[in-house]
């Protein structure tokens, strides 16, 4: 492989949630018992008509828009012709030749670095239905539940060079189709899959090699094996003098190598028409500016506004943009404090873990905003200390909801101590026990700040305030007291 650059380009299929399908008003939803969503238009009955779904244009839009795409404002559908067991019509209704977003672009993280994955082109077209082989050992058996439900295709330009870079396209996708509402981009649901590209070509050289197609990847861990098999395999002939054969390939999991399924059509193969019952989609520019206005803000530009306005790592700042509710809860919390780190490590090490094991969304979480923001204030005004917020009081928040989390402390007997006259008879008892260690300190050893430190938090019950504990501390074995 080090003589050989691997070049990639992606065909995503995005199914989205809306909630019938693509043609028709038979149910688009998930997990269903086998053939229960389906009707006469989805089962293509001679005679039935498709009539366009408006919440499939609508996402198309909005996804176009959040990727600087040009909308077309004209396009159609056309009738893509082969024949699958699990597709009833015989021919799938998809757009070819005028589609409706082209051009924009995809930002992806790799490592430290943002670029760009141009995109060629995204446009509408319908599911097939699934066939299932492991179920009955001498019949292939067909659901066709998903049979018509409404996707997205996303192709990109041959723009990715490695199974990490594609696993960082994807999860891009994911994410952005989760902020924009129009699929959860669930992989192991069906939800989003992609086709993989592959070719190789010299170091150096800028002429794209054979590629072959690995369809159907339903996993990141799936695609980065198949990829990884799927170029060496080509490197191994080119190495030996052989042709790559331009071929679609399937990829079995359980020997991690690609296979072929058949040689490579091309497009006319499918013999592509304009579809003779479905009129063009004619899009207006006030339709196209009511979807600009509906976008949220993106995963990149939030991430952008963490790092730079809020000064977060690269790390939190990508733990905290994963999700758009999770998001939105910073934000929110962010404008009631401005311990913006606070607020950050509350959330990872907190929130995020209770919704986890919760199986939660942020909607279900109980504890509002603001008591959050109540919770970091007391932390950082020493009323509590952060091991008590962390490891009682907000165990205590999420139990008692209704109390603020000042009276929820002194109910927990959590409020630290800042009194100097006690915090200074508790520095000397501390210093009288221990004189050996306070001989040594006063000798040059001042990590024994620590031991002295730890031997007050003892004496208080946790509850001393740490820092004025550590100042008395030090003043009184600088005295020699």
């Amino acid at each position: 492989m080090s003589n050989y650059e691997t070049v990639i380009g992606l065909e995503v299929h995005l199914q989205l949630s809306t909630r019938s399908k693509a043609f028709c008003g038979d149910d688009a939803g998930f997990g269903a018992a086998p053939n229960s969503h389906v009707g006469v238009v989805s089962l293509a009955h001679p005679g039935t008509l498709p009539r366009l779904n408006e919440a499939q244009v609508r996402y198309a839009v909005r996804l176009g828009l959040a990727l600087g795409c040009k909308i077309n404002l004209e396009n159609r559908f056309d009738r893509k012709n082969y024949f699958y067991t699990d597709l009833p019509k015989g021919y799938q209704i998809t757009q070819d030749a005028m589609p409706v977003c082209v051009g924009g672009a995809m930002p992806i993280r790799v490592g430290e670095r943002w670029r760009e994955v141009r995109i060629h082109h995204i446009h509408m077209e319908e599911d097939a239905g699934k066939s299932i082989h492991d179920v009955d050992p001498d019949n292939s058996l067909v659901d066709l539940n998903r049979a018509g439900v409404p996707l997205l295709e996303i192709v990109t330009e041959p723009d990715l060079y490695s199974a990490g870079e594609v696993d960082a396209f994807m999860t891009g996708m994911r994410q952005l189709a989760r902020y924009l509402g129009i699929s959860d981009g669930n992989m192991q649901e069906g939800s989003m899959r992609c086709d993989v590209n592959i070719s190789l070509r010299k170091k150096g050289s800028r002429e794209l090699g054979e590629r072959c197609e690995i369809k159907n990847l339903n996993s990141m861990r799936f695609a980065r094996q198949a990829i990884g098999f799927e170029a060496k395999r080509q490197a191994e002939l080119l190495d030996s003098g052989k042709p790559i054969r331009k071929q679609t390939l399937k990829f079995d999991p359980a020997s991690g190598k690609t296979h072929p399924l058949r040689g490579k059509e091309d497009a006319h193969d499918y013999r592509y028409f304009p579809d003779p019952d479905l009129p063009p989609v004619v899009l207006t520019k006030k339709f196209i500016a009511g979807e600009k206005s509906r976008l949220p803000a993106l995963p990149w530009q939030l991430y952008a506004q963490f790092t730079s306005e809020f000064g977060l790592s690269d790390y939190d700042a990508g733990l905290l943009t994963q999700e758009p509710d999770v998001a939105g809860l910073y934000l929110k919390l962010c404008d009631s404090t401005k311990n913006y780190k606070a607020a950050a490590n509350l959330i990872i090490n907190k929130v995020n873990p209770w919704l986890n094991e919760h199986r939660a969304g942020v909607e279900d979480f109980p504890v509002p905003v603001n008591a959050l923001a109540e919770l970091i204030g007391l932390v950082d005004a020493n009323k509590v200390s952060a091991s008590a917020a962390n490891q009682q009081l907000f165990m205590g928040m999420i139990e008692n909801p209704d109390l603020q989390p000042l009276a929820l402390a002194e109910k927990l007997n959590l409020l630290q101590v800042s009194d100097e006259n006690y915090l200074e008879q508790l520095a000397r008892q501390v210093i009288g026990a221990n004189p050996e260690e306070a001989e040594i300190y006063r000798k040059g050893k001042k990590g024994l700040i620590g031991f002295f430190m730890g031997e007050l938090m003892k004496a208080s019950k946790g509850k001393a305030d740490p820092k004025a504990g550590r100042e008395l501390l030090v003043k009184l074995l600088e005295q020699g007291l």
